[in-house]
């Protein structure tokens, strides 16, 4: 479950959303069955046999649910704001999200924590959760993915700063490769008050991270 720190907002119109949980994007299920169908052949393996035999229809399906946020705009999110006189920090902690790496098409996961200084403009705290939804289910990585979410934030509610940092278990790095299952990758990216003032990124790390 998400955690929200100092945060003077409205409820939302709805629950924080499961990772991911957008509509299924429209792909070519037939190409991707014989795609799979294939992979199983190259790696030796026999498509026809019981247990495989569903499995490129299942990988199909699979893959319009986990990249449902493709053709998504995730601005769509926070074009609903309240006008709220408040002036200090709002700040929706562990945020859980899946996503997948565009380097080897194997998943990682964890947690993004979004804060953000209004300038007179708030929006629900279920919004924030929907744009990590949105962003994350694509092929992706984990940089870019927090540079996105802190310019979406930044540039559609105007505010006077956005901090976002994302920690994350990345599969390619802990089930192949180096294998270090305990391996955590830790990106932020800070805009306005939270990258100009050390303070109030100070702040945000200690309620982040509870230090």
């Amino acid at each position: 479950m998400s955690k929200t720190t100092r945060a003077a907002v409205p409820n939302d119109d709805g629950p924080s959303p499961r990772s991911c949980d957008l509509a299924p994007l429209p792909v070519d299920h037939e190409r991707l069955r014989r795609a799979v169908r294939e992979i199983l052949i190259a790696v030796g393996e026999d498509p026809d046999r019981e247990g495989l035999l569903d499995t490129p229809d299942r990988v199909a399906r699979m893959y319009a649910e986990i990249f449902a946020g493709l053709h998504t705009d995730p601005a769509i999110y926070l074009q609903k704001t309240f006008t709220q006189k408040h002036d200090e920090m709002v700040l929706v902690k562990d945020i859980e999200f899946s996503s997948m790496c565009e380097h080897h098409l194997l998943p990682f996961s964890g947690k993004a924590h979004i804060a953000y200084l209004p300038n007179g403009q708030i929006v629900g705290l279920s919004k924030l959760a929907r744009v990590v939804d949105a962003v994350a289910c694509r092929p992706q990585v984990q940089e870019r993915m927090t540079e996105n979410i802190a310019d979406l934030v930044m540039t559609h509610l105007k505010a006077r700063g956005v901090g976002v940092v994302i920690e994350a278990s990345h599969s390619c790095m802990t089930i192949r490769g180096v294998r270090k299952p305990a391996a955590m990758t830790i990106t932020s990216s800070m805009r306005g008050g939270f990258l100009d003032n050390p303070a109030t990124r100070a702040e945000m790390m200690a309620l982040v991270f509870g230090k």
